[in-house]
């Protein structure tokens, strides 16, 4: 199969056993377990306009496939019987081509991707069952499908299938279910609030294979509901006082049929805490299933009485674990994943702090790692990053976890904020971000810095700050917006010119059309004359998620002004600048040497 694919991917099995199905070149292909012949199945492939296979838009021009943010939903799904195939069709051809030079070739070329910004047409995302038997494809007629996207499929067991779909911009939220004899969809249910922003909500059938089970944030919380196609309000199943949320956005409630059991995740240990519980078809108290403290990802044995999970906390990597679904019982360890020279290094283990807000009416979290021989008579300088939402959370976290714990080893304080725009605090909290991005975020920060101003061992007057994408944009915001709070900063990929996003920041941006004062206000051009800290932009040359672009304006601008700076880039270097190891060795140690420079 892999000679015979090479691109394969979500690969899967038919309801009876028989068939391999997989996608490969952006169309279906078949493989029967019994011969291994392989057979493509359709034909709506549209090859990219590009050939330099490099970013997050690099994608077939048509294909059947995830949008590109389109979350976890499956691209194609098996109906029960094996006779029919849901399917999602993404076509870009009337997206936008947008240039990216390439340098690293023979010689300079230009690498075209289909990429839209606010208010630009965005990928049509359209739905249609494939009958197996006969290869032709029936299309659902689902209303606008430029400006909407599917973020979930579900057959049930009775072969209807459940769509959910959300409006780009978050405000309104469609579940709809289907039939492949008539290939019509039926709108169940409708929620629309204009404050919405990106939107962590997830959909699947209840136990009983009848009503329609949904995480929605109705009140303050995301709670999970259960709603009879034809009603009109769902009944809420789960506590008001926390969140069903994952680590950092939705994850799917599972159902066990023969029990009539929901399983699901929740913060309801704490902010920091993503842990599993059980409840009954009809809610009830939830019982906890999980014992470890962190973050866990079910999954349900197909007999309903086992969980397997990948778990991580702040001093251990994901593993995977299985344990009874039942009760409350004692994790088995599956997986050992780390060297055996990890159990060797003395790690610093944070601790987690809330406090009041400066000035608005929130309770702001955050994780703190402080040196393992702290002196509480010495002065510490303090390194805030990388900034972001939704960092606060009690899990592994990968190379910028191991930067943090370097910088602690080297002295610092490192501190990490759930600004505005974090799940788990409450919808005001949530929401508060909208079109608001380098304004009240960095209250919040700062509100952090008043807090450390009550340590005696922290030294306030040495902090730097640090993030990548919108944790550089925090970082960029900040020494232009409130020059001398911290002396150092580096921004990686930072988004400096809304214009510049991509066309799903519709969901915290909205449209220059409608909304031109956030996008003016929201460009950090205009505040580039108060830079007076030490900054490092760190930028990779083949980003298309934020156009290295936008950093090459900032730093002529900063040019202009007179203003000292540096900038590191990588040539072949997308979004994710730290993906090559060689790229990660460089540019971190760039950002290193930065705060050790200006901070030491």
């Amino acid at each position: 199969l892999a000679a015979t694919a090479g691109d394969q991917s979500d690969l899967t099995l038919s309801p009876d056993g028989l068939t391999l199905a997989y996608l490969s070149q952006g169309d279906l292909w078949f493989t029967p377990v019994a011969t291994g012949r392989v057979r493509r199945v359709t034909h709506v492939a549209v090859a990219p306009a590009s050939t330099l296979k490099l970013g997050t838009y690099f994608k077939p021009d048509v294909e059947i496939g995830r949008y590109v943010w389109g979350g976890e939903m499956p691209p194609y799904a098996w109906s029960p019987d094996g006779r029919f195939i849901a399917i999602q069709i993404v076509d870009r051809r009337q997206v936008r081509q947008v240039p990216f030079p390439y340098y690293l070739g023979e010689e300079t070329s230009q690498n075209l991707l289909r990429r839209g910004s606010p208010g630009e047409p965005n990928e049509s995302r359209t739905i249609g069952f494939l009958d197996v038997a006969t290869g032709t494809i029936r299309p659902l007629a689902l209303a606008d499908p430029t400006s909407v996207q599917n973020i979930g499929m579900e057959w049930s067991n009775g072969g209807r299938l459940l769509i959910d779909r959300e409006s780009d911009t978050a405000e309104d939220r469609w579940i709809l279910i289907a039939g492949p004899a008539d290939a019509m969809a039926r709108e169940v249910w409708h929620d629309q609030r204009a404050t919405r922003i990106y939107n962590a909500v997830t959909a699947t059938w209840h136990p009983d294979g009848t009503r329609v089970l949904f995480v929605g944030d109705l009140d303050d919380r995301y709670r999970l509901y259960s709603l009879v196609p034809g009603g009109t309000i769902p009944t809420a199943l789960t506590p008001a006082t926390s969140d069903v949320t994952g680590d950092r956005g939705a994850v799917t409630p599972l159902v066990d049929g023969a029990s009539q059991s929901i399983f699901y995740v929740s913060n309801e240990a704490g902010p920091a805490e993503r842990q599993v519980y059980r409840i009954t078809g009809e809610g009830g108290p939830p019982q906890r299933i999980t014992t470890r403290p962190g973050v866990h990802l079910p999954v349900l044995s197909p007999d309903g009485t086992r969980l397997a999970l990948l778990q991580s906390d702040d001093l251990s990597p994901t593993e995977l674990y299985l344990t009874d679904a039942k009760r409350r019982s004692p994790e088995l360890r599956v997986t050992t994943s780390p060297p055996r020279e990890f159990a060797t290094q003395r790690w610093a283990t944070p601790r987690y702090v809330s406090f009041k807000h400066k000035t608005d009416p929130f309770t702001i979290h955050a994780r703190i790692l402080e040196p393992p021989n702290l002196d509480r008579s010495k002065k510490y300088p303090v390194i805030f990053g990388p900034v972001y939402s939704n960092t606060v959370r009690n899990h592994w976290n990968g190379l910028y976890g191991m930067v943090q714990q370097l910088l602690v080893q080297q002295g610092y304080i490192v501190v990490q904020v759930d600004v505005r725009g974090s799940t788990g605090y409450g919808r005001d909290f949530r929401e508060k971000f909208l079109m608001d991005w380098g304004g009240g975020d960095l209250e919040d920060l700062e509100s952090a810095v008043d807090y450390l101003k009550t340590l005696p061992y922290a030294d306030t007057d040495r902090m730097g700050i640090w993030g990548s994408s919108y944790g550089g944009t925090l970082t960029v915001f900040m020494l232009f917006k409130k020059p001398g709070l911290f002396k150092a900063g580096v921004a990686g990929a930072p988004a400096t010119n809304p214009f510049f996003f991509g066309s799903d920041d519709v969901a915290i941006a909205r449209r220059p059309a409608t909304n031109p004062d956030a996008f003016e206000r929201g460009n950090a051009l205009q505040y580039a004359k108060n830079l007076q800290d030490h900054l490092l932009i760190i930028h990779g040359m083949q980003d298309d998620v934020v156009p290295f672009k936008t950093s090459v304006v900032l730093a002529e601008e900063l040019m202009k002004l007179g203003k000292d700076f540096d900038f590191a880039f990588a040539p072949g270097a997308t979004h994710g600048w730290t993906q090559r190891e060689y790229y990660a060795r460089y540019l971190l140690g760039k950002l290193v040497a930065h705060f050790n420079r200006h901070l030491r």
